[in-house]
């Protein structure tokens, strides 16, 4: 008897700990629940760059994953004095735009364009003010709202940058355009300065891993993942014609594979149904997300389309929690990360330099016959078409002269081994697209994929005084359309 009085004493003397636990003191509770309940503002600021690099509706997609990525920063606690957003602006409010005011990143999908900031718009969006940002320069910054990434030493910055690319090279809608080398110096000169803990990039571009490979370093701080690999094109999705596909009144793709993989992954998205991914985004970590996004984007490792999902950078970095970086729904904090919780695959995608094609074909398609506005989407086709056709043509043709017909595509296509920078000078190739669109006509979004080429005739010794005079040789005059014309000046 008086055993069972000290059991019922004991389980009494218990059961009011338990009831009183809320009350004790954080260091003795369970390192997992520290964990998960700790604040990540108690080790610094969380920080966002939010950058879509090209503009016209035909590049619905880009604003549309930066709106959409803004909307899940602002729901994981992120202040809107610490997300800084590029958008050019022109596509919620384009008379194209079937829903006046809407952006959407998904068939099934609400509104992500209410409530963005307008931080750098139109011409503002320039790699000069998407520097001066990310050094905190305020003095630098031309117009716009004069936010800047003024972060100190404990705080987290995560960068986002959606956009048409090529090697090397990554888009913008006003030039010149941003290139590799300057973005990875600038980096570096952020992490001289001391300003931040950690950086996280992730990158939508096509041949978005030659902006990083053999350039990033290891030990600054920055961990970065690219869409895809030094030498293949990203993917557009939710596009016309594909499935899924977007509401019938959309001419344009949604969204982009990469971008849609990490950010389904990180909201939750109820249209879906998905409840294995209403994900804690305290417990899951940057290494955990690449995984399952390089799993959707390439088709659960099948690359039927999509693209190789790359990583680069303090790989250290990738244990570290999504929470750091983007904030988490308080919702889901009772949630757990399961391995394998990746979001349905797409049947089909859009190669992204084609997208814009996509585009131009449905608008025209669905335009009465014999109508003016017919006639006007057929002229825009085909003048897309054409610009296309003259870049290739006359950069196939410049390799020949330079190289011979024979000799002139390998060295043109010719790939360097895995770990080595796309070129060893970059002035040079600066140099030699100047002095190519100063002949031939701008390279546009489209030519950006030929700067290996241009690349490939640097690292041969060649002068961009020589390019020039074969330049002249191949492009007897620039073409009139809208595409080629260097009114705006040099991509380089």
């Amino acid at each position: 008897m008086a055993a069972r009085l000290r059991l019922a004493l004991l389980l009494s003397v218990c059961l009011c700990a338990a009831r009183a636990r809320p009350n004790l003191e954080p260091a003795i509770r369970l390192p997992s629940e520290r964990a998960a309940e700790g604040t990540d503002d108690a080790v610094g600021t969380r920080w966002a760059v939010l950058i879509a690099g090209s503009n016209g509706y035909y590049n619905y997609r880009h604003q549309a994953d930066i709106c959409h990525a803004y909307q899940i920063m602002k729901k994981g606690g992120l202040k809107d004095e610490n997300i800084i957003v590029f958008m050019y602006d022109d596509i919620a409010h384009s008379p194209e735009n079937p829903r006046p005011g809407v952006i959407i990143n998904h068939p099934q999908g609400g509104d992500v364009y209410a409530g963005v900031p307008k931080d750098y718009t139109g011409k503002e969006v320039n790699v000069n003010n998407f520097f001066a940002v990310l050094l905190g320069n305020k003095t630098a910054v031309s117009g716009g709202s004069g936010k800047v990434v003024d972060s100190g030493p404990n705080d987290h910055i995560f960068v986002y940058y959606s956009d048409h690319g090529g090697p090397g090279v990554l888009g913008m809608p006003t030039y010149p355009y941003l290139y590799g080398d300057d973005l990875v110096d600038v980096l570096k000169k952020k992490h001289a300065a001391g300003t931040y803990k950690s950086l996280v990039f992730y990158l939508e571009a096509c041949e978005s891993g030659s902006i990083f490979e053999g350039l990033l370093p290891n030990d600054i701080n920055v961990y970065a993942t690219t869409a895809s690999n030094a030498e293949e094109s990203s993917w557009g999705t939710y596009c016309p014609g594909e499935s899924p596909s977007p509401p019938p009144e959309y001419d344009t793709c949604l969204g982009d594979l990469y971008s849609i993989a990490w950010m389904e992954d990180s909201a939750y998205l109820k249209f879906l149904d998905l409840d294995s991914d209403f994900h804690n985004l305290r417990t899951e970590s940057l290494k955990q997300q690449y995984n399952l996004v390089k799993d959707r984007t390439s088709v659960h490792n099948t690359y039927t389309y999509g693209s190789h999902v790359m990583q680069y950078g303090s790989l250290n970095l990738n244990v570290q929690h999504l929470s750091s970086y983007i904030g988490t729904n308080p919702a889901n904090n009772g949630n757990k990360f399961v391995e394998g919780n990746s979001l349905p695959s797409f049947t089909r995608a859009v190669n992204q330099r084609d997208a814009d094609l996509v585009y131009f074909w449905q608008k025209y398609r669905k335009m009465a016959e014999g109508s003016p506005r017919k006639n006007d989407a057929r002229k825009e086709l085909l003048e897309v078409m054409a610009h296309r056709s003259h870049v290739d043509n006359s950069v196939e043709l410049i390799g020949s002269l330079l190289f011979g017909s024979e000799d002139g595509p390998r060295v043109l296509k010719a790939v360097r081994a895995a770990g080595e920078p796309l070129v060893d000078d970059w002035s040079c190739l600066k140099s030699m697209v100047r002095a190519f669109e100063a002949q031939c006509g701008s390279l546009a979004q489209y030519g950006m994929k030929h700067m290996r080429s241009f690349a490939n005739i640097c690292n041969a010794g060649i002068l961009p005084e020589a390019v020039s005079k074969v330049a002249a040789q191949a492009c007897t005059s620039i073409p009139s359309n809208p595409w080629s014309s260097i009114h705006k000046g040099f991509s380089a």
